[in-house]
């Protein structure tokens, strides 16, 4: 085949665009097709044609430096990622599973802890978790659901399967890179929305904002919902105003707010103190409220958590849900699933080593030039050794914080990460290993965005795909094969 993927080969790895015999998977047939008719120049031209749109639509992200913030405009690749629903069906019902196991969970752990006293968990995991909230127990949220909001990260190995890689239950970000991924894919490859069978996701801002509605304490028509943002110098500021935007709600800050004798949340206007019923929150728990965790918080809102735990107000995530988001917690996932719903997994874990267990710490140890090695609760793609591509100096200083503090440590085998075409230079498409994050919605209903955001190493041979690490990004298409 002549073209532009003439030349390109994964190689060793499973590829989103073409078998191992070099010929096109299914949902990927129209665009391998597609790029195969353009010219080197026209490619570029439309790649052209992405960032401009990027710059014209304010598309940025923030990075903290030591230097200091640097806004930096989104990284998009312009080829899409394909996935057959037929697997995507599968993956979404996995991801309810798991969302549905996790709130039980979190919610036993507020209350009688059912799951430490028949076993399935030891009590120290959760005593030595940085991320239980004591402050919690006892609150019943709506529902029964604290993580309201999960971006969960699934990759596919070399089978081809999605395996999860990790749950995102604080304040997941990224789902505004998602809607703007497609709207800047629409815009540059317009031609194949008409023909192909691309499912669309732009339902999932009147999804979250129903969400959040069926979690008000008051049964009125109206519910005050706010965006409750730490402010401009974050760096996911970007999609806080986006998201606020998009469903029609105020984006505030702290200062904004304010608890009353009643123990009810106002928001300051001009006419006046507006009651609010529905916070959902991009500030960290430490930062909520000055007089329950942090005291020197200026982010947060004074007797928030005195009026949430009084039922006069929700919060999205609840506080206490990150206690979920523990990567040590995550190795019992499937434990938990079968304990609290009585299934099977339907997505499997990664393999994973918990550096506390002395036999896996010693094996851990051992193979530090062959493992991923993840502290428990960073996120960002900070803190982690990525075994082969490690030096002896690196190795040695984690296996002293290894040491040190085992309870704080996982390992994963370095995964053969599956791969899709990126465009690397003018007409030059080469593999680049990616990974995927879903968001699931939970309140008095359950969603899954169709398919999600899509992250790529940009380096070659890189397998960190964070942005703020140097990845990027590229629309992900769930593609109806069976569609007439």
């Amino acid at each position: 085949m002549k073209g532009l993927t003439s030349h390109y080969n994964s190689k060793d790895f499973f590829d989103e665009l073409i078998d191992s015999q070099g010929k096109p998977r299914q949902p990927a047939k129209q665009l391998f097709h597609y790029l195969n008719n353009l010219t080197e120049d026209e490619l570029e031209k439309r790649k052209l044609m992405a960032e401009a749109t990027v710059q014209e639509m304010g598309i940025s992200f923030t990075v903290y430096t030591e230097e200091g913030n640097i806004d930096r405009a989104w990284p998009f690749d312009i080829v899409p990622r394909t996935i057959d629903a037929k697997d995507w069906r599968l993956a979404d019902a996995g991801l309810k599973q798991r969302l549905k196991a996790l709130n039980l969970f979190i919610d036993d752990l507020y209350h009688d802890q059912n799951v430490i006293k028949d076993g399935i968990i030891p009590e120290h995991i959760i005593k030595d978790s940085k991320n239980f909230r004591p402050e919690c127990v006892g609150v019943s949220p709506a529902h029964g659901v604290w993580a309201h909001i999960c971006g969960t990260d699934l990759v596919r190995a070399d089978d081809g399967e999605f395996y999860v890689l990790e749950d995102n239950l604080r304040v997941p970000s990224g789902v505004s890179y998602m809607l703007e991924n497609r709207a800047i894919t629409k815009r540059v490859l317009p031609e194949l929305f008409e023909n192909d069978h691309i499912l669309p996701i732009d339902s999932y801002t009147s999804q979250l904002f129903d969400t959040l509605v069926s979690l008000s304490p008051r049964a009125i028509e109206n519910p005050e919902i706010v965006v409750l943002t730490p402010g401009i110098y974050n760096s996911a500021y970007f999609e806080h105003a986006f998201l606020a935007q998009q469903m029609g709600t105020e984006l505030v800050e702290g200062s904004d707010l304010f608890v009353a004798s009643d123990d009810c949340v106002y928001m300051k206007t001009i006419n006046g103190p507006e009651r609010v019923d529905v916070i959902y929150r991009r500030i960290d728990d430490l930062f909520l409220d000055p007089e329950a965790f942090d005291s020197d918080s200026v982010l947060g809102v004074a007797g928030l958590m005195r009026a949430w735990r009084k039922g006069n107000v929700a919060l999205a995530n609840a506080p206490g849900a990150g206690v979920a988001d523990d990567k040590v917690v995550y190795a019992y996932v499937p434990d938990i699933i079968r304990y609290y719903l009585n299934e099977e997994p339907i997505l499997k874990n990664v393999e994973t080593f918990l550096c506390e267990d002395e036999e896996q710490r010693a094996y851990v140890l051992e193979n530090l030039d062959k493992l991923v090695v993840k502290p428990a609760n960073e996120s960002g793609g900070y803190g982690m050794l990525v075994g082969p591509h490690s030096t002896k100096k690196e190795q040695a200083t984690f296996a002293e914080l290894i040491k040190k503090k085992p309870r704080n440590y996982i390992a994963q085998p370095t995964l053969k990460l599956s791969t899709s075409p990126t465009l690397v230079a003018k007409g030059t498409l080469e593999p680049r290993h990616l990974d995927l994050r879903p968001f699931i919605l939970q309140g008095k209903d359950i969603h899954v965005t169709t398919g999600g955001l899509t992250r790529v190493a940009m380096k070659k041979g890189s397998l960190v795909v964070n942005s703020s690490q140097g990845g990027g990004s590229k629309d992900t298409w769930i593609v109806d094969t069976e569609a007439k």
